[in-house]
């Protein structure tokens, strides 16, 4: 016997789910973008669709020619983030991971953004500025922070040959601290932001073979401990001694005060990123190297994700016969427990109920959801092997845990339309 499954959106275009925060803190809306596709950002409005009546609202309407999505939700409040593209784009600067930046709308303002990054294209660099592009931006669970990955446009144009940093991707916190960050207008690209935002992952251009060094930090996600401490897991790109390289699971402890320097500016310089604040911790939990299968799969895409109690930290892995399984690890590192052990792999993000026993993610053409004591997955929605299958990109739970958001296409007019779909997640 199946859960409820229901449509809540119908419009003849996509609607794209961000994998985590899309839901609303009383769980009467669902907040989307209307890409046609995930690996196109071709989308020029946020929406949010009320679950109950199926009314939806548009947020943002984007124009000048400029693109947004990947929308998440403040935990408490009614405002969105998300990615905004270059308004008025050129041949000489249109969008891309190094051009774009984070803005936000309130619903009770539905149509006003506020940018939340100052953008810093040309010296003089700014201490809490950045100078390229942030992407997936999330809210910390207290509300009070919002993370991102980064890649750097200074650097970007610099090319890989030279003695400078190359462009990596990176991973930032943007925080309020209640006077904005303002920059001088030396590019015509350049903006100022109501957050300070850094960067608080370190890259090096070539990791050594076996060290903990790592050429690439990415899908992020908080932690928060019960004494209000903050901490991001990310998986990093290390170089194995063999000199292949696979992502493992780090984590980086972050100080109250983001917006003092260390021994290297915030700002970064000509030839150098914008570094970490003074007191940030990058630490390795996982080492897999020795394992039939190293490292973090990056198919499907998933991003690491905390457990509610900041215990246990998942993430996606192959087991010993090549199926991918849910693991854990926690945030002291140690062993790995291996949370499922199913004859088929996990196919989607996943996320925490908010009650921390269980997990929602998609396996074998359906909405599942793993106990995590036990391992054991049920099948929530029937099974759809077909163009109609759940989509890997989100299974995102409610904030009281009773439903679970998640997408997949339906027929239209000559070609299948991502839908947003919810379903009971059958939970006690």
């Amino acid at each position: 016997m199946f859960a409820t499954e229901r449509q809540l959106t119908s419009n003849p275009h996509g609607h794209m789910l961000t994998n985590s925060n899309v839901w609303s803190p009383d769980g009467r809306w669902i907040v989307y973008d209307v890409r046609g596709v995930d690996s196109v950002f071709d989308g020029t409005r946020i929406e949010r669709v009320e679950v109950d009546s199926g009314k939806v609202e548009v947020l943002y309407q984007s124009k000048n020619g400029a693109a947004c999505g990947v929308v998440t939700h403040h935990p408490r409040e009614q405002k969105m983030v998300f990615i905004h593209g270059p308004e008025n784009p050129t041949a000489e600067w249109s969008y891309s991971s190094s051009r774009r930046s984070g803005v936000i709308v309130d619903a009770h303002r539905p149509g006003e953004i506020r940018p939340l990054d100052a953008m810093n294209y040309a010296p003089p660099f700014t201490a809490g500025a950045l100078r390229g592009g942030s992407h997936v931006h999330v809210f910390s669970p207290d509300g009070g922070a919002v993370s991102f990955t980064y890649e750097d446009d200074v650097l970007s144009r610099l090319g890989l040959a030279g003695e400078h940093e190359l462009n990596q991707r990176n991973i930032g916190v943007s925080v309020m601290t209640g006077r904005g960050v303002s920059v001088a207008r030396t590019h015509p690209r350049n903006h100022d932001g109501d957050y300070f935002s850094v960067l608080v992952t370190h890259t090096v251009n070539r990791p050594r073979p076996g060290s903990d060094e790592i050429s690439r930090a990415y899908e992020e996600g908080w932690l928060v401990r019960s004494d209000g401490r903050r901490s991001l897991a990310f998986l990093g790109n290390v170089t194995a001694s063999d000199g292949r390289e696979h992502p493992e699971v780090f984590i980086v402890d972050l100080p109250d005060d983001l917006t003092r320097a260390g021994a290297t500016p915030l700002e970064g310089t000509a030839t150098r990123r914008p570094s970490p604040p003074q007191g940030v911790e990058q630490r390795r939990l996982t080492f897999t190297e020795q394992r039939n299968f190293p490292g973090a799969v990056l198919a499907p895409r998933h991003w690491v994700r905390a457990s509610p109690d900041g215990n246990a930290v998942a993430f996606l892995m192959k087991d010993d016969a090549g199926i991918v399984q849910l693991w854990t690890v926690r945030p002291e590192g140690g062993a790995l427990r291996q949370v499922t052990h199913n004859p088929v792999g996990v196919t989607s993000a996943f996320t925490w109920n908010p009650d921390g026993h269980s997990i929602a993610h998609t396996m074998d053409g359906s909405v599942c959801v793993t106990e995590y004591e036990s391992g054991k997955t049920r099948r929530l929605t029937e099974r759809r092997m077909g163009a109609d299958a759940p989509e890997a990109f989100a299974c995102v739970f409610a904030p009281d845990g009773k439903r679970i958001a998640f997408t997949r296409r339906i027929a239209g007019d000559k070609k299948f339309f991502t839908q947003v779909f919810v379903v009971d997640s059958a939970s006690d």
